[in-house]
This record gives structure tokens, sequence and C-alpha cells, in this order.
């Protein structure tokens, strides 16, 4: 089985657009620290929260090495810990949406995806029918995306706009 951890704004995203369980349906098991947890715990007056820690698939898991946070001073807690974990669980596979916490996973050579990939992925499978239509509920419920990644997932979905 993959080892997969997720940082907080892919989890955020795919609670707004209903679509959190097409994690569960690709990677099966999916791991996120506890400072994602406590990020996502954060937002309980969002109209799209969900107790993460009422899903069997989602492990809650604390870092061993706490002093490495240290070294990731430029990212949030989230993101950090993020990095942190998969090193020390040897992932897999590190989902995140954000510029230098991506820049850092790649430093660490982790192999990266995102919520416009996931999403890709589950319309590779199957899982939905429409790219397109989830992308413009994402932007429309105030998730930003950049157009030149929208067309070319668009293409790579064989979806136009």
């Amino acid at each position: 089985m993959l080892k997969v951890i997720s940082n907080t704004t892919p989890l955020l995203s795919l609670l707004k657009i209903d679509k959190l369980d097409l994690l569960r349906d690709l990677y099966g098991i999916v791991s996120i620290p506890q400072a994602v947890f406590l990020e996502i715990e954060a937002g309980k007056e969002k109209p799209y929260y969900r107790d993460l820690s009422e899903y069997d698939w989602i492990k809650i898991v604390n870092i061993r090495n706490i002093e490495s946070r240290t070294y990731f001073f430029d990212l949030d807690d989230g993101e950090a810990e993020v990095l942190i974990l998969a090193k020390e669980q040897g992932a897999d596979l590190v989902i995140l949406d954000e510029i230098m916490g991506r820049r850092y996973a790649q430093q660490l050579e982790f192999n990266i995806t995102g919520t416009v990939g996931i999403l890709l992925k589950a319309k590779e499978k199957g899982l939905i029918s429409s790219l397109g239509n989830l992308l413009k509920e994402l932007a429309e419920k105030g998730t930003w995306l950049n157009t030149n990644l929208i067309s070319k997932a668009l293409k790579l979905a064989g979806e136009t706009e």
C-alpha cells in the first residue's frame, strides 16, 4: 500500500466540493500530521468542515523529530510537518498545493501531487465525470487556481472550456 501524506489545502479543497472520499478511493489510507489536523479543526465554523478523526482511512500522526521543524522556518506548521512526516515514513506521495512547500518537497525528492492532480487522476480512473465542473466549483467557492494549470489539466482530461 502506498504511503500518502496530505497537507491542509488539498483536504480543504476536496471538502469544499464534497469529494474528500476521492483520496480513499485513489490511495486507501492517507496520513496527516497533527498540525494539519489542527488547521482543519480551526475551521469548524466552515459549512464544509468535517472531523477528520472520524474517518478510519485518515491517520492522524505525530511527527517524531519535532526539532526538525526549525529547518522549515518559512513554511507554516502543517506544511513543515507534512514534509517531516513524509521523510519519517518514507512517503510514496506527498499532497501539497502551496509553491514553497512543493519546492521543499522537490528538493527532498518526494513524488508530489496537489488538488488538481488528484481530480485529474480521479477523472482518469472514472471516479468523476467532469474535471472542469469541479474546478469551476472550487473557483466559485474561493479557491485560487492557476489558469495555466487549469488549461493543462483540462487538456489532459480531454475536456475543453
